[in-house]
Order: C-alpha cells, then structure tokens, then sequence
C-alpha cells in the first residue's frame, strides 16, 4: 500500500505559501508508516518544532489500475474519507529553497491521518462536496471539491501514468486554505458535509 500526495490542488492553498500555480498537478509520495494508527494521537517529531495541518479528501483505490483514462476512472474507487497531511513546514521550505525532495517534511512516521472510511454512495456529487477541519472547536480550513483545480478523476488518471494503482493505495487530493501550526495539546476536528469523520489530539 501507498500514499499519493497532490499537492497545490487548491489555488487558495497556492496563494497563500506563494507558490507557483502548476501546469499538471504536484506528486510526492508517503510510505505505509506514515499512517497514524486508529485512535493514536500525533505526536510532533523531534526534529522539529514547526508542524502545519493540511486537511484533504481521500480516496482509497480498490482495483488494480495503469494508463485509466478519466472516464473510467470512477471505476477504481468506492470509498472516500478525510486526511491530515501533517507537514514540517519550515524544513520543506528549506528543502524547496534547496531544490531538494520534500520527503523528509512530508513522508515522516506518524504525517499522515485517515478517518474511517465512507462509501462514495453516500454523495451526491463529489465533484460539489464540502469539508472542513476545526483547530480547538475553532473553524481553520474549509474547502470544496469544486475548487479544485483537477477533479478526483483526473488526479487518479494523472497517477495512474506514472504508478500502478494497486487494492488499497490512498490519494490525497490537496489542500485548501488556511494551513496552520498545531502544538502539544491541541485537538483537530474534520468533517464532511458537517458530519464530524476524526478528532485527534496533538502531543
């Protein structure tokens, strides 16, 4: 099983760390040890003080898969689900200023969180769907598959041409704004469509 990042799929999230809008969508790649496990908190590693949130929509690949194109693509998943992809923000600043990988800021142990999972049944439209997360029972991020700027099937046909798609891969379709530092102590909050999908405290 892997995890597979967008990045810079919201031009909110672009605009504010100043980046450069992309011609196709940002990949990066987490190991299965990033996955924090089921009612674990998060625990800020240790080298490093400065660790965002980002809060995505998730969808989880149940058929094997290579070259699908769009069309097809809402064949090879059925379930989605919410996620934090915990960075260590001012390292992957240093590491871009670098032009070096992002994967020791993005890929540690313990950055990525998966609430459980929904079936995509039990929306309407995924391309209109709303989520958000709460930092300490405060409103922080809140987004819209809608905005965007490549839809879920196009990100899965976009992967798919550069890695096979196997049972069980996770894509993480991108972040909207208002990314933000957490410290020990802290509880995130996600929710789709106002229905609560994780809390995890902050250690």
């Amino acid at each position: 099983m892997k995890i597979i990042c967008v990045g810079r799929n919201y031009s909110s999230h672009i605009d504010e760390l100043k980046n450069e809008k992309p011609q196709q969508p940002v990949l990066f790649i987490k190991p299965d040890t990033a996955l924090i496990q089921r009612n674990q908190p998060f625990f800020i590693p240790h080298f490093t003080s400065e660790i965002h949130y980002e809060v995505e929509l998730l969808v989880r690949i149940h058929r094997l898969g290579k070259h699908i194109q769009p069309k097809f693509a809402h064949k090879y998943y059925n379930d989605i689900a919410l996620g934090i992809d915990f960075t260590a923000r001012a390292m992957q600043t240093a590491l871009k200023e670098k032009g070096l990988p992002w994967e020791k800021a993005k890929a540690f142990d313990g950055s990525a969180l998966v609430s459980d999972w929904l079936p995509k049944t039990r929306f309407e439209d995924l391309n209109h769907l709303n989520f958000s997360l709460e930092k300490n029972g405060t409103p922080v991020q809140s987004g819209n598959t809608s905005q965007m700027l490549w839809d879920i099937d196009h990100l899965i046909a976009h992967v798919s041409e550069f890695f096979t798609l196997k049972i069980g891969d996770i894509i993480f379709t991108g972040t909207p704004a208002g990314v933000g530092a957490v410290s020990p102590g802290d509880t995130l909050t996600g929710f789709i469509e106002g229905q609560q999908q994780f809390s995890v405290k902050i250690k």
